[in-house]
């Protein structure tokens, strides 16, 4: 047997002689709760070691067969805390890009990333996005389609005036989720830089995820943001799966270090922790950046229901799906092409979300409460959980204007997201 899938078994078996003293002293319900209760033997066979378990591999398993899989690998891997954090892979080999304003990238590493940042001449004018990948785009269409929206997204976000859009399908189911079109009447101006921090290349297997060391990731982002010859509160972080709480330790390691917040930090599908110390707690919270908001789409998968943000929004509730995601790595990318659609100029509304604990209340009372916007123009005094509805196929947004995209095409000449 595997070593990995050796250490399960153990943990497995410990657990549940764990579980009987919780149930009860007595001899009869100390004995009522067997091994064999929580998995028979060829279950435990069955059972794959986690670097056997590659982001590739559940991208071509069916939504339910790679949700029960997830469900069962974290399950066990709480058992007793057998999993160490001691992967961290070297800033050497962390590939970063920086955009530049004509779609062009400037390719380094993280060790090098604020010297190389400093030397463009108009890194950090005005707002700075830091985009931190949690998954491989080079082993996932999933994931590389949905990397190559944001980037696109931002890319037009960056370079062209926001104005209103002009098309609108009014079709029945979607006219009724639309609000008043004077809410576009003000077009804005943005501008900013962009940064990927392609940590997800370094992510391809269930292993380096749930051995990765966030805290120690975060912090070495974090000393590299400090260097930035920018202001520091116009910094926002976008951080997807596992990396999300990378992000969050980032947040904590650079108030450390200098006494103040980031600006923002976005979740996208933030990852349960496989692996914790139960004496520290560490990943993504809220207090972690001045505002922390989160895109939860495959809850009960890849992802977490677990409130980490101040406000954390759940399209189609908590689940381990959202509509039109066959697998559990598309759901869970589907945060990163929501938000995305959100950056793209005239759709920062296309999300309207009320506050609700479920999506059975929410449907219930439809309509009722706040409206509040989930995506890149989400009020930054939002606290709760928020409900919303989204749409099988693109555009995602239930008021979303029914016009096609333009792909920046400098930015794919150059893109490491080209592929599809």
């Amino acid at each position: 047997m595997n070593p990995l899938k050796a250490l399960f078994v153990v943990a497995l078996l410990a657990g549940a002689v764990c579980g009987n003293r919780h149930q009860s002293s007595s001899p009869s319900s100390s004995s009522s709760m067997k091994p064999s209760q929580w998995l028979s033997h060829s279950q435990l066979q069955k059972i794959p070691a986690l670097d056997e378990v590659s982001i590739k591999k559940l991208e071509n398993m069916p939504l339910e067969e790679g949700a029960k899989l997830l469900k069962t690998v974290y399950h066990v891997s709480q058992i007793n805390s057998p999993l160490p954090k001691n992967y961290s892979p070297k800033p050497s080999s962390v590939p970063v890009y920086i955009v530049k304003s004509n779609g062009q990238k400037e390719s380094t590493t993280l060790d090098k990333f604020a010297q190389t940042a400093n030397q463009e001449s108009n890194f950090g004018k005005q707002e700075v996005t830091i985009f931190i990948t949690g998954l491989p785009s080079s082993s996932s269409e999933s994931v590389e389609k949905a990397n190559r929206e944001l980037v696109e997204a931002y890319m037009e976000r960056y370079n062209v005036q926001r104005q209103k859009p002009r098309s609108y399908d009014y079709s029945s189911e979607k006219n009724s989720e639309r609000d008043s079109s004077s809410e576009w009447e003000t077009p804005k101006q943005a501008s900013g830089s962009l940064v990927i921090i392609d940590l997800g290349e370094k992510l391809h297997n269930l292993k380096e995820h749930a051995m990765l060391d966030v805290s120690e990731v975060g912090a070495k982002i974090a000393r590299e943001i400090t260097k930035l010859d920018c202001r520091k509160d116009i910094i926002h972080i976008v951080a997807q799966s596992t990396a999300a709480h990378v992000a969050g330790e980032c947040g904590k390691e650079f108030k450390r270090l200098t006494g103040n917040k980031l600006n923002r930090i976005t979740a996208l599908d933030p990852a349960k922790l496989a692996s914790q110390d139960p004496e520290t707690l560490n990943g993504l919270a809220r207090g972690d950046a001045i505002f922390v908001d989160a895109i939860h789409t495959s809850a009960h998968a890849m992802g977490t229901p677990n409130r980490v943000a101040n406000a954390d929004f759940y399209p189609n509730g908590p689940s381990e799906s959202v509509p039109g995601a066959n697998n559990v790595v598309e759901a869970c990318m589907r945060a990163t092409r929501y938000f995305a659609e959100s950056v793209r100029p005239g759709n920062e509304r296309n999300f309207p979300a009320v506050e609700s604990n479920s999506f059975e209340s929410y449907k219930s009372k439809k309509g009722y409460g706040k409206r509040v916007y989930m995506g890149i123009d989400c009020d930054e005094d939002l606290e709760g959980d928020y409900i919303l509805e989204v749409d099988s196929s693109k555009p995602f947004g239930k008021r979303a204007p029914a016009h096609n995209f333009k792909s920046s095409e400098s930015w794919k000449i150059s893109s490491p997201y080209s592929r599809v």
